[in-house]
């Protein structure tokens, strides 16, 4: 009898991809038998390399090897000759949709998701909004495996196990964290402006949280050259502050980190979701961007979202779009103390 063998796609972006994690994790849990491939960049192998003895890692560059037609047709009979029995696109876009016309022309059980666009656009319309929640991208990616024939309930905690990650593995600028100590992680940036909160109010955040917590330290999280230059300039200024992501250098590092924190900070960005695979409560800072759009981090609460209600907001699904207003009101009428509290909410909910 043939081997049941799932390719699951979603080739991007960070948060998406970190997004799979529990449905694949739950899906390998619940079918052992079932050999389970997921297809994605490279920056994801750390995700899946360890996550069940049943689930495997299969690198594509679709932006050079396997770009254009003639790279996908190339990355297609690298698939097919694997043999597989269902094909899960989590990502329906141009490149997956090709593969997944390849895999259904030749006879193979394929499935692909529901992106729910109708109700997006009525969620984030310039007129009347639809104020409702929409199904979350864990359920989304749930939904397709279960159209394969794969029902999962989706169970999950952290890509750690408690003695897994300690204290010893980490270098010495980041050292061994104290029993009074709280560890608390920043990560300020994001991909559009939509989905940052202004720098100077971030670094009053910063402020009070010293003043406010004389044990605790803080960790940045960010990888480009202008977030590196301010958590310099913030590390210099003010004691007890580190570039987590500086120091680990890769994203395995940093979950690592990211698993020892008692609250993470962030916008509605990739390190919202790799907390999350950390099992990191998470206080999430939005602006054109809403909750309701379902992409709030795994076993987040949306109480800990930091928001404020306007007649424009959510302007975009992503925030990559221009603000209606010009001035990105709702980033900037978000007080610092507004963060701070929540935070402290967090932390004082963990002990």
């Amino acid at each position: 009898m043939k081997t049941e063998h799932i390719l699951i796609i979603r080739f991007s972006a960070m948060g998406d991809v970190a997004m799979t994690v529990p449905v694949v994790y739950s899906l390998a849990k619940q079918y052992p038998d079932l050999r389970i491939t997921m297809l994605s960049r490279g920056f994801a192998r750390p995700f899946f390399e360890n996550l069940a003895p049943n689930v495997s890692f299969m690198e594509a560059d679709i932006k050079n090897e396997y770009r254009g037609i003639k790279g996908l047709n190339a990355l297609y009979r690298r698939l097919a000759a694997k043999k597989f029995t269902a094909i899960a696109d989590l990502h329906g876009v141009l490149r997956s949709d090709y593969l997944r016309m390849r895999f259904c022309m030749d006879g193979y059980k394929v499935a692909h998701i529901d992106k729910h666009r109708a109700d997006k656009r009525r969620l984030t319309a310039t007129g009347v909004k639809r104020m409702v929640q929409l199904p979350s991208s864990f359920q989304n990616y749930a939904d397709v495996l279960a159209a394969l024939g794969y029902p999962v309930k989706v169970e999950f905690r952290s890509l750690f196990a408690p003695e897994t990650c300690t204290d010893g593995m980490f270098p010495e600028e980041i050292g061994v964290k104290s029993p009074a100590e709280k560890w608390i992680g920043i990560a300020p940036f994001a991909a559009h402006e939509g989905k940052i909160y202004p720098v100077r109010l971030m670094e009053k955040v910063v402020q009070l949280l010293l003043e406010r917590h004389p044990d605790s330290r803080i960790f940045f999280f960010g990888g480009g050259a202008k977030e590196t230059e301010i958590f310099r300039e913030w590390c210099g200024k003010y004691s007890r502050c580190t570039d987590g992501s500086g120091v680990m250098r890769g994203i395995s590092g940093e979950l690592a980190l990211m698993s020892r924190l008692d609250v993470m900070i962030s916008m509605d960005s990739a390190n919202m979701h790799l907390a999350s695979l950390a099992g990191t409560q998470v206080v999430s800072v939005w602006g054109a961007t809403h909750p309701y759009a379902g992409f709030m981090g795994w076993g987040q609460s949306i109480g800990n979202a930091v928001q404020i209600d306007l007649p424009c907001r959510p302007c975009s699904i992503y925030g990559n779009k221009p603000c209606l207003r010009g001035d990105y009101f709702c980033m900037k009428n978000i007080s610092p103390e507004q963060i701070v509290e929540r935070t402290e909410f967090v932390m004082n909910e963990k002990r």
